[in-house]
């Protein structure tokens, strides 16, 4: 037996392919994207992503921290350059946090064996796995650009969660520079997605939850809802605790793959 339903809370774009592979599957899975994805919108940001793309050969690698991040730092650049400066850096390698990022920078042009990442098995996508597929390739003296999101009204200097993987390449005796290539922010809700939020609150339903943001927005756009019957399903451990100090009563944990999602579901159900 399935749940009545599944809750994917990725951003639109992502949480369309999620929904249809799920209903594939034979789970009942419904959009309610709680987080807003755009392009950077002002000048500075703009100008700085289209300079690190002329600059690209400069760095020893190009770390992407999601698939946006890869999606708007070539779409916010689209020219007729584009291919010569893909060329021009064929040395630099590009870092996927996992399969999904991977995934769109092959779609923007890069090929597979400059992109490294995570093993396809591996129990996480994130940083910190990452690091210990690159750290090898990080010289003292190179230079190592992280393409990051920001959330709106933000401007920190550098990318939340990424502290540790900027640390890291320091460390190394590397240099870390951030451009922010695209934005985040709470979605403006219809009165139906408030509705079906404050049905699956209590209803049976699974709720997949891939960022601890969108857990913070869903709590602010409904702060009298009580979630102690609610079960969710996390792809991160900081996730999984976002979501237990949001008042869901049941919280599980699973890799961020389709095969471990449906697993998960199923032998929750």
């Amino acid at each position: 037996m399935f749940p009545p339903q599944v809750i994917v809370t990725r951003p639109a774009r992502e949480a369309a392919p999620w929904v249809e592979q799920l209903v594939q599957r034979g789970i009942a899975a419904v959009a309610l994207p709680l987080i807003h994805i755009g392009p950077v919108t002002d000048p500075a940001s703009q100008t700085a992503v289209a300079q690190a793309l002329q600059r690209l050969q400069d760095y020893r690698a190009v770390m992407f921290v999601s698939g946006n991040a890869a999606l708007y730092f070539f779409e916010s650049n689209h020219a007729p350059a584009l291919d010569n400066q893909a060329q021009a850096a064929i040395k630099t390698r590009a870092w996927a946090p996992g399969p999904g990022t991977a995934r769109v920078l092959q779609e923007q042009g890069f090929a597979a064996d400059r992109i490294d990442g995570p093993a396809a098995d591996a129990a996480q996508f994130d940083s910190e796995t990452l690091w210990q597929q690159v750290h090898g390739q990080v010289q003292p003296g190179d230079r190592i650009l992280i393409v990051r999101g920001r959330s709106a009204g933000v401007h920190e200097s550098e990318g939340t969660g990424r502290d540790w993987l900027a640390r890291q390449i320091e460390a190394a005796g590397a240099q870390v520079e951030f451009v922010v290539a695209y934005q985040r922010g709470a979605p403006a809700f219809t009165t139906d997605e408030l509705t079906l939020a404050r049905q699956a609150a209590s209803n049976g339903s699974v709720w997949l939850f891939s960022s601890s943001e969108a857990i913070a927005h869903l709590s602010a756009a409904l702060p009298q809802q009580s979630w102690h019957t609610a079960s969710a399903l996390a792809t991160h451990p900081r996730i999984a605790k976002t979501a237990r100090d949001a008042g869901f009563g049941q919280v599980r944990e699973c890799r961020p793959a389709l095969a471990d999602v449906v697993a998960s579901i199923e032998s929750g159900a």
